[in-house]
């Protein structure tokens, strides 16, 4: 499985099914200092990866750190990447989740604790405001998605089936190719927590 923006740790929230399939985690990050195992952009994977190497992707909270014209690109590697029956695990925050909770609570709430502290609206609009003063620059967010939009990207980038939720602020996506048991993926990661409700296609 290729953790694709990793961080500086594994992919935690679906290690239950990554454990019983005995998978391996490659770690990438366009930061060194995290510690990947390899060093790189998510828009450039062709750089360190063949094609159909890989059974997943997981992408928690990356696509937004792109410019809004970086993500189809980003997205289309991500597809050349996988095997023809894996798939793809995209979160990103909820646009729609976060508009609904300024108009609600006024854009200087925290919306929800986390272990870097706080969450505001506009730490999950234009980026962790803590870690930006710190001089994590990379952590500002240059564009957004809501389920539609995200959704609508993936069809665009060749996955033929695409699965949306949006839970938490969050909004997730289950991108599937073409030669996947789509039902057997979404049954393994229900059991992990990510259940899907609205199909593109």
């Amino acid at each position: 499985m290729l953790n694709a923006g990793s961080g500086p740790g594994p992919a935690r929230r679906i290690a239950r099914m990554t454990a019983k399939a005995d998978w391996e985690e490659v770690r990438l990050d366009i930061d060194p200092g995290v510690r990947p195992d390899v060093v790189g952009s998510i828009t450039r994977l062709d750089a360190s990866f063949g094609p159909q190497g890989f059974d997943a992707v997981w992408s928690s909270h990356v696509l937004e750190h792109l410019y809004a014209h970086e993500v189809y690109p980003a997205l289309r590697q991500f597809h050349r990447v996988l095997k023809s029956d894996g798939f793809a695990l995209i979160m990103s925050p909820d646009l729609e989740a976060v508009a609904q909770f300024i108009v609600e609570h006024g854009i200087a709430a925290v919306a929800y604790e986390s272990p870097v502290g706080p969450i505001r609206p506009l730490d999950m609009l234009y980026g962790h405001t803590r870690s930006i003063e710190e001089g994590q620059h990379y952590m500002a967010h240059r564009t957004g998605f809501t389920p539609e939009r995200l959704g609508n990207l993936l069809l665009s980038a060749g996955f033929p089936t695409v699965s949306v939720r949006s839970q938490d602020f969050e909004v997730c996506a289950l991108a599937i190719m073409p030669e996947a048991d789509g039902v057997a993926i979404q049954k393994e990661l229900a059991a992990c927590g990510f259940d899907f409700h609205e199909q593109f296609a």
